[in-house]
């Protein structure tokens, strides 16, 4: 009975399990178990390597320095990296973070202290505004320097205490309220608790010249005044040709200039001098006539005691000769001259 009962509780232990408990403790059924602490760090890394690969640009990282064997390091941890993805999943570890706000901490305690610039609170004033102010203005024009000037007058009869109006010259691409135009400028004034008022002027240079420009206000009529003369441009008497004229284009709706007068081809004939004799009537290859009296009229003497002291005057030159040379011979007795002497 011993020994039976002995193989029946040897043959109790020896039944396997139920296929339920194959599986850990922790798992679903149909995965491959719970993960481990080493898995679950390899999965992480990947996911940071993943997400760093797209936002971080290598080239602009300071630390990362790719080595002579082909590797990666680390050049504030002085670690090596076989890849991109191990250096980026590096960056994003604890070591690197701590390495980093340990070098930032140093730099700032290192860095020498800058004294902060002063800057002047000015505090906005929010007061009621109660209106426009009164305000003429007159155009004037001086005969003696040909300038334009104007003349403002505001009036100011409610101002606050203690204060003065103030003014101030404004560019036309300053405001916002009208389209900028470079011809015109603007003029301000302003005044507690009026709002305030700008005037359009003309663009041109102002004459700022002490008895030209002034301003005054007058606490007792509460008035302000101001006065500005413009400067006149000066004649403009060298100035050079447009380029239209000078391409021989005109602007549009201008009548292009007449034509210049057509010149004459050749010479014209030049008429005789005024209380001058006929010219004489046109011959062929006879002699020229001779003019009355049958002599040519004599050169003027040579000046007595003016000329130079050493000079010798030359005697007068014969008349040129006319006319063929057989006829020359006849008119002037022309003789050959005689042969040379026998030797």
């Amino acid at each position: 009975m011993f020994a039976k009962r002995t193989m029946i509780g040897v043959s109790l232990y020896s039944k396997q399990k139920p296929r339920e408990m194959d599986r850990e403790w922790g798992s679903k059924p149909g995965s491959g178990g719970a993960a481990s602490a080493q898995n679950e760090a390899i999965d992480r890394r990947e996911r940071l390597r993943r997400l760093a690969l797209e936002t971080i640009d290598l080239a602009k990282d300071p630390y990362f320095m790719r080595n002579h064997l082909g590797s990666y390091e680390c050049k504030l941890c002085l670690t090596l990296h076989n890849n991109e993805g191990n250096y980026l999943a590096h960056t994003q570890g604890k070591r690197h973070q701590t390495n980093l706000a340990k070098r930032a901490a140093r730099e700032a305690k290192d860095a020498p202290a800058q004294p902060q610039p002063h800057k002047r609170k000015v505090n906005l004033r929010k007061t009621v505004k109660i209106g426009r102010p009164g305000y003429r203005v007159t155009k004037q024009f001086d005969p003696e320097t040909k300038q334009r000037s104007l003349l403002f007058q505001i009036e100011y009869p409610e101002i606050e205490d203690n204060t003065k109006p103030r003014h101030r010259f404004m560019s036309s691409f300053e405001q916002r309220v009208q389209s900028f135009d470079k011809r015109y400028q603007y003029l301000l004034f302003a005044a507690e608790p009026y709002e305030t008022i700008g005037f359009k002027v003309p663009s041109t240079e102002i004459d700022k010249s002490t008895p030209k420009f002034f301003s005054h206000w007058d606490p007792d009529s509460k008035m302000f005044t101001l006065q500005l003369y413009f400067k006149t441009k000066p004649p403009e008497t060298n100035k050079p040709p447009s380029a239209a004229a000078t391409n021989g284009t005109s602007a549009p709706g201008v009548p292009p200039p007449p034509p210049p007068p057509a010149a004459p081809m050749g010479n014209p004939p030049r008429g005789p001098p005024p209380g001058s004799l006929p010219p004489p009537p046109p011959m062929g290859n006879g002699p020229r006539p001779m003019p009355p009296g049958g002599n040519l009229p004599a050169p003027p003497p040579p000046p007595v005691g003016g000329g130079m002291p050493n000079f010798t005057p030359r005697p007068p030159m014969p008349p040129p000769p006319q006319g063929f040379q057989g006829q020359q011979m006849q008119n002037h007795g022309f003789h050959p001259p005689p042969p040379p002497p026998p030797q």
